[in-house]
């Protein structure tokens, strides 16, 4: 599970310092520091899929595709994380003052796990709906073929679509590409023991 570093509240320029210097990635909510998991071998394949998916759909178009280790700033709730695969607009736009850390998501997709999948689609939506450039949201299972899509209509409206079993294709809204889940759950092996295992490796 997600654990909290300490109890004390750091400033943004005291973790943007030890983030740098530190081996393991850890989330700013506003002004506390969140611990991330490392993933499964699953949710590695997943991410890579995609990722990969996009950026040779994308190329020679004015888009970029990041994964893993790529900072995002939400500002209006003050917090620095890493998606597990963001595509932005160019040219990119960065934090003020750094060369490190996007604010210009359009498309942000994140690989569930059990110990984030309530936050990935509550508390952590919400933060990324407060992103003006950012309109679509895909949330992956990581156990099952199963996609929860969240596509920004007119206003503030958010538009809803799930996509099960490996013969669906999920369609994006912000650029012309379409995937089927078979090619996103490439060499991905689902097993009934996945959850446990990974509950087991989150609590040790």
């Amino acid at each position: 599970m997600t654990s909290t570093l300490s109890q004390r509240t750091y400033t943004v320029d005291e973790y943007l310092t030890q983030e740098i210097a530190s081996q393991d990635r850890h989330e700013y909510r506003n002004g506390e520091l969140v611990l991330m998991p490392g993933g499964t071998p699953n949710h590695n394949q997943i991410t890579l899929n995609l990722a990969g998916s996009l950026n040779f759909a994308l190329r020679r178009q004015p888009y970029r595709v990041f994964i893993a280790d790529q900072r995002l700033w939400i500002p209006d709730r003050r917090i620095y994380t890493y998606p597990d695969v963001m595509v932005g607009g160019q040219p990119v736009e960065l934090q003020e003052g750094r060369k490190d850390t996007v604010t210009n998501p359009i498309v942000i997709a994140e690989v569930l796990s059990q110990s984030t999948r309530s936050y990935d689609k509550d508390d952590k939506f919400a933060a990324y709906r407060s992103i003006p450039s950012f309109s679509e949201y895909l949330l992956i299972d990581q156990y099952t073929a199963h996609i929860e899509h969240y596509t920004k209509t007119e206003g503030q409206a958010w538009l809803f679509r799930e996509y099960d079993g490996l013969e669906a294709t999920v369609s994006f809204q912000s650029f012309d590409f379409s995937l089927q889940l078979l090619d996103l759950y490439d060499r991905v092996e689902f097993s009934s023991e996945d959850v446990k295992v990974e509950s087991d490796l989150e609590e040790s």
